[in-house]
């Protein structure tokens, strides 16, 4: 069935049911609660009556809105509690007897200094799942550092590994560690839940921000355990394998090639007009022609700079050898692919109309995700959440005068 069939579209999302209470800011907590949202969770997001979600303010905004918020945000309602106070204590523990899945990215011992520390939460809800996500894990000798991707990215080897042979280790422009820690988070509440359907009970999920980024940066541990073999940086190169790289066409743009495959390599050869050098010895493993990858990048690069990239892409799709332009984002809103598989979707907003945003993760062919709303003003939902909880309206203002929402 397809995803966007009549049938598929009315049937329930699969997470529908789940109740989620988002507490974390800046980015891979929250991150995960919008991707639960995505395959219709219900997410609550709890933000400070004073201090919103830093990610409303991270980057440009329009008309005093900020677009990241709009992405991150999606699919919340938007309510406000100070955890310090007494009612907002009072009121959170209420919130989470409601709740499946509570995630936090406090340093540990902050909610336990609020008293809402898993023997609170697990009093209230025995089958709720508490994921904690900080920079290093709830203990060690770092725990009670302030954790970002950004440290993660350093720590982890990855910026070692990043960048020119003779330049600096190189971070990413964005937020990798982070994100990649959003999707272990969502992919471990969904275990823990799992676990729940045979078990009864809920549990906590401790993800450090330092381990998802090492598990996706491969062998390196065990090439260094069992050889001693330290990966350097390359550049664009592999050790792998080779030609591997970014080249220039004649018009100015840029294509990547990859050669993962001894057969793919085989084909670019040809394609460049150098079949001979298939026959050398060392071109028949990854290993040796990443050894010779000054001669085989000569040959590709030059072939690829007497040729416009849309003569190159067309080339290379004829040979069957593997290529893709390096896109920009204009590129990217404006390529057929993405188009094809509605890897961006709109949305109508009521703050800034409608809006363009990279749709849910993935395609389920019966139950499928969706967007059903962007990012919501600070607070927007609280009157009617607390009202759901049974709260009066006397209740709410007597928590507004002790400013705990």
């Amino acid at each position: 069935m397809s995803p966007t069939s009549p049938q598929a579209r009315t049937r329930p999302a699969p997470l529908t049911g789940l109740r989620v209470l988002d507490l974390a800011t800046l980015f891979a907590g929250p991150l995960a609660a919008t991707m639960l949202g995505d395959f219709g969770a219900e997410v609550v997001k709890v933000e400070h009556p004073a201090k919103p979600d830093p990610s409303r303010g991270h980057g440009p905004s329009k008309n005093g809105v900020g677009l990241w918020w709009k992405l991150l945000g999606r699919n919340k309602r938007t309510i406000t509690l100070d955890l310090s106070k007494p009612g907002g204590r009072r009121t959170l523990l209420r919130l989470a007897a409601t709740a499946d899945v509570i995630v936090e990215n406090f340093r540990p011992g902050t909610l336990e200094r609020w008293d809402l520390g898993w023997d609170e939460l697990s009093a209230v809800n025995p089958r709720l799942v508490l994921a904690r996500v900080t920079g290093f894990g709830q203990f060690g000798p770092y725990a009670h550092r302030p954790g970002f991707g950004t440290l993660a990215e350093a720590m982890s080897g990855f910026a070692a590994i990043t960048g020119e042979p003779d330049g600096p280790p190189t971070l990413p422009p964005f937020g990798l560690a982070d994100s990649i820690a959003a999707l272990a988070t969502a992919y471990a509440v969904m275990t823990a839940l799992a676990a729940r359907e045979r078990t009864g009970e809920g549990q906590i999920v401790d993800m450090a921000i330092i381990e998802p980024i090492l598990t996706v940066l491969g062998p390196q541990p065990i090439w260094y355990d069992q050889l001693g073999h330290v990966q350097p940086r390359t550049g664009n190169r592999s050790q792998n394998n080779a030609p591997r790289n970014t080249y220039r066409t004649a018009d100015g743009g840029w294509v990547a090639v990859s050669t993962s495959a001894q057969s793919v390599a085989e084909r670019v050869m040809r394609l460049v007009g150098r079949p001979e050098l298939i026959d050398k010895p060392w071109f028949a493993t990854g290993a040796g022609r990443a050894r010779h990858a000054d001669l085989l990048d000569e040959a590709v690069g030059g072939w690829i700079a007497r040729h416009s990239r849309a003569d190159v892409l067309a080339a290379f799709e004829r040979a069957e050898a593997a290529v893709a332009p390096v896109q920009d984002v204009r590129d990217v809103m404006n390529d057929p692919q993405y188009r094809a598989l509605g890897t961006l979707a709109t949305i109508d907003d009521p703050e800034l109309g409608p809006l363009r945003m990279q749709n849910v993760l993935f395609r389920l062919s019966a139950t499928p995700g969706a967007i059903r709303w962007a990012g919501r003003p600070h607070g927007a939902d609280t009157e009617e959440v607390l009202a759901e909880l049974g709260l009066s309206r006397t209740d709410v203002k007597a928590l507004r005068e002790e400013g705990a929402v």
